[in-house]
Parts: structure tokens; sequence; C-alpha cells
């Protein structure tokens, strides 16, 4: 997924490899023992009563109503009871009308259900309560068909106009069902415990094409109506649609990329890789059990770097640099169909199980395709966000498999369950050796492919597959200071990069005056080795030398959106003004939470400039994706608490 909305700051890229082991990292604290945690299954985001029915399958069919922002039509649950005493079903929505709800008898009779919602919460939403007619309840197996209708207020759905699009003549539909925004277009039991099979009628304007998260046909007729199946079970957070003047070019056998014909030349540039990273990963980590492995590039306002949906992730526009230097997030993605996808975190508080394992193989598939220099960059600077991540989140939650009932699983660990959780891996591959960590791992995907786990069926798992087999290696205690400690244990490996290094060296010696920018080589360098450059500045520079710098290297002109956020955020810290004019086309320019939120942050911290943050927000937030504007009002909500 990825890669998510975040309080802190979410990157895309991930760790890669490691160099050196330090006696003790940063963030963490020795005089904590680990944290009791519960060990249960129970999802806290999800009102479903998933211990007395569980759903097998869905089907959908739904117009796209572009008019009226809204979807309307039905889902059919296919239900098995487990409960033999259950009677009513409980489902999860959220600002979704319900029209009616019918119980479908095998001779295809229907049965009217009566239904009533439960109390809304704040982020959960509204729990759908549904009754079983008396002739069915001696049934098994149930199907639950629902006529409802979407609201525009959906924080799944982004419904853009025309103006917003590459093209600028036709709208454009997308979802984003991560974490527990499924429930805001589809009535179902939204959580990562059930895994679905699906098929789906979605009816759209004849101009336009429609995908989703299953069996895309590159061939499609552009007709108005479009029928997909996804035959593998998936969780609710990767059903996926979008909708618009979407076209298809092919990369290699098994790949391709959807985008508007405006995208579509440099998005096959961009990802051209996407081929060679499948099969890699398919001899690295076993069969892709998905079919196609397809890409769909969004608008602006896509508020992730990308999401895993499967057969078909979806990604920003700003990944778009023109030098493939910011292809990691499409290694990322893919990862997702074996970390993720095909074994998933049972509840969004064993994310890391999703996220960690996703960052690790990401950081093997980049040091393969692109290099163990590369893979130290990337791997550096993502350590340095996770420090940074360590100061600001509460220790509690710092642990990868944190005990909490509360709270929105969109920003409660910011980058931890990532990059954590990549050390962690990482730590078990220098220990153990990487032959037998790849052993390891082979089995596990294998073992857990198409269900659910959470942290502690994966210690118990360790245990017995690795752990027993190496007793002198690595302690079950060890592994739970990993899971439930703040911070970083002491045996944690510390990345390195000599390229990174190089550049703080220049920064240093640039701000002291003591070589002129001339005599930077960042012509040289990768965007990573610049990002590190200008985050390795010392804090009291002038405007007349930041000027300078501007000017040499383009930093507020560059067409890498990572380079940009970095300046950007450089910029609102240091009140560097003769670049705010340059700092707004940034922040109308891409959507994506992790390119503007941290701008904006910077901002309303800076001393000066929180009420230029606000306005700047009025006028922009009309771009964004409903999930980015809450993570910035959360922030500056949390800054307005804090006193800043």
């Amino acid at each position: 997924m990825t890669r998510k909305i975040k309080v802190c700051t979410l990157i895309a890229f991930s760790l890669a490899s490691i160099s050196c082991t330090q006696s003790e990292a940063p963030g963490s604290d020795k005089s904590a023992a680990p944290t009791v945690t519960d060990t249960r299954s129970h999802d806290y985001f999800s009102f479903a009563n998933t211990d007395q029915f569980v759903t097998q399958h869905l089907g959908l069919d739904l117009v796209v109503d572009f008019e009226n922002e809204a979807l309307h039509g039905s889902a059919t649950l296919q239900m098995r009871r487990i409960g033999s005493d259950a009677t009513e079903i409980i489902l999860d929505t959220r600002d979704i009308t319900i029209e009616s709800v019918s119980f479908v008898q095998t001779t295809g009779e229907m049965l009217t259900a009566e239904h009533r919602f439960g109390e809304t919460h704040r982020v959960m939403g509204t729990p759908l309560f549904v009754e079983m007619p008396a002739d069915i309840r001696n049934d098994e197996e149930l199907t639950l068909r629902i006529n409802y209708r979407t609201s525009p207020e959906s924080t799944a759905l982004q419904w853009l106009p025309a103006e917003l699009t590459a093209g600028l003549e036709h709208p454009f539909l997308f979802s984003q069902s991560q974490a527990i925004h499924a429930r805001s277009w589809i009535p179902l039991q939204d959580t990562p415990a059930v895994r679905i099979k699906y098929t789906a009628t979605i009816h759209t304007p004849p101009e336009l094409l429609a995908v989703m998260s299953a069996d895309n046909d590159p061939d499609a007729a552009r007709d108005g109506k479009y029928e997909f199946e996804m035959p593998q079970p998936i969780p609710s957070y990767l059903l996926a649609i979008a909708v618009g003047n979407i076209y298809f070019a092919p990369i290699g056998e098994d790949t391709g990329v959807y985008s508007e014909p405006e995208l579509l030349e440099a998005s096959a540039f961009e990802f051209a890789d996407t081929q060679t990273m499948l099969e890699t990963a398919e001899a690295m980590f076993g069969p892709y059990q998905w079919g196609r492995y397809d890409l769909l590039i969004l608008p602006p306002s896509f508020p992730f770097g990308g999401m895993e949906n499967p057969r078909l992730s979806f990604l920003t526009p700003s990944l778009l640099a023109g030098d493939r230097s910011l292809v990691s997030v499409v290694a990322h993605e893919l990862a997702h169909s074996w970390s993720g996808n095909l074994v998933t975190n049972a509840t969004w508080r064993d994310g890391w199980l999703n996220e960690g394992w996703t960052s690790y193989l990401e950081h093997r598939l980049m040091q393969v395709i692109y290099g163990e220099a590369r893979a130290d960059e990337e791997n550096l600077l993502s350590y340095r966000e996770l420090l940074l991540d360590f100061e600001t989140i509460n220790p509690a939650m710092q642990a990868l498999a944190p005990t909490f009932e509360h709270g929105n699983p969109d920003d409660f660990q910011g980058v931890i369950h990532y990059h954590k959780g990549n050390l962690f891996l990482q730590y078990l591959e220098h220990t153990f050796g990487r032959d037998v960590f790849d052993a390891f791992i082979g089995d596990y995907f294998s073992d857990f492919a198409f269900g659910t786990i959470n942290s502690e069926q994966f210690l118990d798992y360790l245990d017995e597959n690795l752990l027993s087999a190496y007793p002198d290696k690595v302690s079950r205690e060890q592994v739970k200071q990993w899971l439930y400690a703040p911070g970083l244990p002491d045996n944690a490996l510390i990345p390195t990069s000599k390229n990174l290094d190089t550049a703080a060296e220049m920064a240093a010696l640039w701000s002291r005056g003591e070589i002129d920018i001339a005599d930077v080589p960042s012509s040289d360098w990768s965007p990573q080795a610049i990002r590190y450059f200008i985050n390795s500045l010392d804090g009291d520079l002038s405007t007349e030398r930041l000027s300078e710098l501007d000017r040499a290297l383009g930093l507020s002109d560059t067409s890498n959106a990572e380079i940009g956020r970095t300046w950007f955020i450089q910029v609102a810290q240091r009140q560097h003004r003769p670049a705010y004019e340059k700092l707004e086309q940034h922040l109308r320019r891409y959507g994506r939470t992790r390119l503007v939120r941290p701008v904006y942050v910077a901002l309303a911290r800076n001393g000066s400039d929180f009420e230029l943050a606000r306005e700047l927000f009025a006028e922009t937030r009309a771009i964004y994706h409903p999930l980015t504007n809450i993570s910035i009002e959360s922030s500056f909500r949390l800054l307005e608490e804090a006193g800043q």
C-alpha cells in the first residue's frame, strides 16, 4: 500500500540494504519491557459480527452517476452462517443510503428483510443491522441483496470534474478503500480478516472506460457496460474502481499501464521495467498468483504514492519524473502481491505484516534491479524518516504490534510499521543468512496463501520454523522486543550509504563557505543524494545563500516531486520567502498527501506563517482527495492543541 494517510510523514520509498550495527539505536527505550498485547484477532475498526456470519462472495451491479456524484445499484453478499443461533447480520457502512434489503432464495424468490441503522461512530461509520426472516433462520448459506446509493461525501470515492484531469474534457472517478473506506461505497464486512471473491457489472457513460482490482481486459470495447471477476479471495480494502478517459499501453507480456491519453507515453516510459520487476519477484518470492499485473496512473489528487489493488496497482502521476528515479513505489506495490494481498494482516493493529514485509521485499527487488548503491541511498533516507517519527509518535504506538482499541487506522503509526518492520526482517536475514531466510519466506507465503494472520500467529510460526531450528541465533524474547517495545532494539542494523555521506559532507562544506556551489557535483548525483544534500544544510543560511543554491540546482523548478517536497519543506521552515510563489505552485500541482501535508505543517510551525498555511489550504483543498484534506486538517488541529 504501501504504502496510507498518516498524521506523521508517510513515505513511498522503503528501506534497502544495511551495512553496519550500532550498539544502541536511536529512538529505543532500554528501560521499557515489552507491552502485554491483546492476542485476540478482533477487529476494533469493524462492526461486523464475523464470528456469526462470513461473506464468501460479493456481486456488484452499479451505475456510475457523475452528475450526482454517486454509485447506485446493488450489492449481493453470499454468506455462510457460523453461529447456529445467529439471526442478525451486522454490516459496515458509512454515508450510504439503503433503499431495500432482501434475502434471495434458491428459487429466486426475494424475501424482504427488516433492517435498521445503529449509532454512527466518528471513525467507523454506521452499522447496518439485517434481521433474517423466519423462513430462512435454519439456512447455513445465505444470499443477501442490498439496493443502495453512495453519497458525494463518501471517503473512498473522489469525483473529479473534467478541469481537474489531464485531458480537461471528461470527468474521472477513482476509489481508495484502505484502510476502512470500502464501507463508504459498498455495504459489507469491512475488515481484512474476511476475504471474498467478487464479480461486478459497472455501467458508465459510453465514452469512458471502467477498470477494477480484477481481471481487466486491455482490449475491452468502450460500450458503457463492463464485466469483472476477481476469482481469488481478497480483503475488502482491496476493492477498487476507476472510471475515466482511460487507455492502455503494453509494457511486457503480462504487464501494462492505463492512464489518460495525455500521460500514456510518459507512463509507459517511466514504468518500462515493470515486466522485469515481475519476473524478478517471481524468481525471488514464488509464483505470482494474480494473472496480469498492470498499473493505473491516476489524476494528481490521488492521495498516495501507490495502492496495491490486485492486478491493477493505482499510482500517483507525481512518479513521472522522466528518469525512472521514483519507481521504487512500483516495486513496493508489486511486492504487495505477496505480502498483503496474498498473506494479509488480520487487523490493522497488525499492519506491519503487510507494510513491513512489503518494504523488505521492495528492498530486495531494488537491490537486484537497480544495484546496491541506490538501495543503500533509499535505505538511509527511510531510516532518517523513521527516526523523525520516533520523535513524534507516542511510545506506546512505536511497537510493531501495539495494543489499541481506539483511534483511526489511517494515522496511528506513521511510517513505523513500514520501516521498523523492514529493519526487523533485515535483521532476521542478516542473523540467519539469506539462504535460510529465503527458504523461510517461501514457506511463509505458501503456508498462509490467501489467508490472514496476526502478529502472535507470526511469532509462533517464526518460533516453530526458524527460531527453534537455530536456537543460538535469535530468541523469542528478542523478537518480542521488536514486536512490542518502542524504538529500535540494541541489535538493530543501522543503514549507511557512501553516496549520501558524500552529499552530507558537501552540504557541510558549502554551508560553511569552504567550497563554491559550482564545486558541488550535483549533476553526477541521484535525486536521493540531492534530497540528502538539502536536508544536511546548516540551519542558519542566509536568504542570499539559499537563493544561490536554488538557482544553481534548479530546486524550485524541479520536475522531481520528491526533490520539490524536500526543498519546499526547507523553504517553509527557513521562511525563505523568495521561493514562496513556487512553494504555492507545488501545493497546487500535487495532491499526494506525502508531497503537500509536510509543507503545510512546516509553514504552520515556522512561527510566522500559520495563517498563510490556512489560507493556502482553503484555496487548494478543492483539488485534494478527502483523505488528504482530513490529514492536513488533523495536523493543523494537533498544532493548535500544542499551542504552535
